[in-house]
This record gives C-alpha cells, sequence and structure tokens, in this order.
C-alpha cells in the first residue's frame, strides 16, 4: 500500500475530524435554537436555519432528529453565547465566537492559544470595530431570472449579490440587522436556501509573509480543534 495509501488515510482521517467538528457545532447550534424557540420547526425560524446547515454538510436526517430530541429534555442544559477579541502573532486582529456551558474553561484555553503564539486576548471593542456583522445566504439559483431575484431581495434588504453560473448558486449578503427580514423575506417567496451563515467581515485587511501565515495558521488550528469555540475571524489578506 506503501505512500501513497498513507497519504490518502491522513486526508480521509482529516475530512472525517472537519466533519465531526461541523456536525459538533451544528448539534449545539441546534441545542440553542430549540432552547429559545422550542422543537417545532415551523414555528422556529432559528432552528430552520440550523436544520439547512445541517443539511448542507450531509448530517444525517438521524443525527439532526436525535439534536432536537435531546435539546427538547429539561436535563440538558445550553449554551452561553460569547464574542472574544484579542490580537494574534503580528498584531493580527481576531474575533472569536464561542458557545460553551462553561465560560472560565473557554477563556482560560483562549488566553493559553493567544499567549502561546506570542498574542494576547484584548478588551471588548478592542477589535469588533475592525468587523462589520453580516449575513450570508446561499441559495439554489437553477432556473431564477436574475432581474427578478434582485427586485425581490432588494426589498428585503440585499447589501451585494454574488451569481455563480457554475454551482447554480447565488450568495445573498445583508446587514445582520436585515437577517431576520431576508430569511422571512426567501421563505415568503420559496427560494430554495441551501445554508445560511452570520459572520463577521474585516473592513481593513493585513498582509503577512508565507512564513507568518504559517505561523498564524497554526494558532487558529488550535482554536479551531477547541469544541467550545464556533468560529474564528481575523483580517489576513
Amino acid at each position: 500500500m506503501g505512500r501513497i495509501f498513507q497519504t490518502r488515510k491522513a486526508t480521509m482521517f482529516k475530512r472525517y475530524a472537519k466533519m465531526a467538528k461541523q456536525f459538533t457545532k451544528i448539534g449545539k447550534e441546534i441545542v440553542m435554537a430549540v432552547k429559545a424557540g422550542g422543537p417545532t420547526p415551523d414555528l422556529n425560524p432559528r432552528l430552520r436555519i440550523c436544520i439547512a446547515n445541517a443539511k448542507a454538510v450531509n448530517m444525517p436526517k438521524v443525527n439532526i432528529d436525535a439534536a432536537i430530541k435531546r435539546a427538547s429534555e429539561k436535563d440538558t442544559g445550553s449554551y452561553d453565547e460569547v464574542i472574544y477579541e484579542g490580537y494574534g502573532p503580528y498584531g493580527v486582529p481576531v474575533l472569536v465566537e464561542c458557545a460553551t456551558d462553561n465560560p472560565t474553561r473557554t477563556i482560560a484555553n483562549l488566553r493559553l492559544y493567544f499567549s502561546r503564539s506570542n498574542g494576547s486576548v484584548g478588551t471588548t471593542g478592542s477589535v469588533s470595530f475592525m468587523f462589520d456583522r453580516k449575513g450570508l445566504f446561499k441559495i439554489d439559483s437553477t432556473g431564477l431570472n436574475k432581474d427578478d431575484v434582485e427586485l425581490d431581495l432588494i426589498d428585503f434588504g440585499a447589501e451585494e449579490l454574488t451569481w455563480d453560473d457554475e454551482t447554480h448558486e447565488l450568495i445573498v449578503q445583508v446587514a445582520f440587522n436585515d437577517f431576520g427580514l431576508m430569511q422571512a423575506g426567501l421563505e415568503e417567496k420559496k427560494y430554495t436556501v441551501k445554508e445560511t451563515i452570520k459572520t463577521f467581515i474585516p473592513n481593513t485587511s493585513k498582509a503577512l509573509t508565507d512564513e507568518q501565515e504559517v505561523e498564524f495558521e497554526k494558532m487558529i488550528n488550535k482554536m479551531e480543534d477547541d469544541d467550545d469555540i464556533m468560529s474564528v475571524y481575523h483580517n489576513i489578506a
């Protein structure tokens, strides 16, 4: 089997690890959605988003149903949603989005990741002003008329539309405050939403050398392996 097999095996395990991380993240999102709005998707817009995102990463239906059932149980605790700010190596601003049942553990681990990379945790507002909060909707664009769609979506707060004719997908960007309006509008017009993302987009960028980027990525990888950490944002060009 030799080296080729070993390489394929390593790639396969890496893909499975990433998939497991995605499932863990979505499982937490389902718990928070159910605790906030109940276990019925038709009555809970946040849960509908979670289910769509789960399907987008091929999470089995049995896993989705189990997560909803588990979240509905009284003895299942919820998670605190916390955003931490800091600076990584070479002064790169970083936002870390967390969902945790133990904030003390989470911040302790986060301080460790930053300090080992010659970075530091910052105070609230020290980094967030460099980012804009946005919502992104990935829509199946098969058979859609571009002019009609643009007229529809502008009314629901669309800021930017990106068409991909190869994948037959449309990415719609909205201001975070218009997230709910866009979700309701897409459901009303019966568009097929494949995935929904709440994200932070940097309004400035920072350039690093290749070697510096490798060092920075080591810190990001450590953070993304932490089950308390949902997403990490930075402004590297």
